[in-house]
């Protein structure tokens, strides 16, 4: 294969990768919407997040403090690793999971009210990260 021939195939691979990426970054419509956690009879509240391309399902949750929380996360089926990092207001990471497409329950308490950071960290090489490309969320605790 002469080499012009080659740049041009590899150009042709490379665009075609980002239109694949531009594609994969629309983001369901439940996104947008808060989800309000009510607690279960045991006393937890329970919520199932999603992890797209570029995207969590719910994007905003909203849970009352000093009572446990447990999230179920997976991913969508696909080879992009996610992760869930959930980071509080101070800037302490409180929780960072790993995400598989079979889900994965992720326990915790918040004591303090506030806004915590819910996002990917993965960053693939010469990309932007997951985060950066909009894969982030609000965790929100309510007194």
């Amino acid at each position: 294969m002469s080499g012009m021939r080659r740049i041009s195939t590899l150009g042709f691979l490379l665009v075609g990768l980002a239109a694949c990426q531009s594609a994969g970054e629309q983001k369901p419509a439940a996104q947008e919407q808060a989800r309000v956690v009510k607690v279960d009879q045991d006393g937890v509240q329970r919520v199932t997040v999603l992890a797209g391309n570029y995207f969590f399902t719910p994007s905003r949750i909203i849970v009352k403090a000093d009572t446990p929380v447990e999230i179920v996360a997976s991913r969508e089926a696909g080879m992009v690793p996610h992760d869930l990092v959930i980071q509080a207001p101070d800037g302490a990471t409180l929780i960072q999971q790993d995400l598989a497409t079979e889900p994965r329950k992720i326990a915790f308490t918040p004591r303090k009210p506030g806004k915590y950071l819910l996002y990917c960290s993965k960053k693939p090489p010469l990309m932007a990260s997951h985060r950066e490309r909009g894969m982030e969320g609000i965790l929100e605790v309510l007194p």
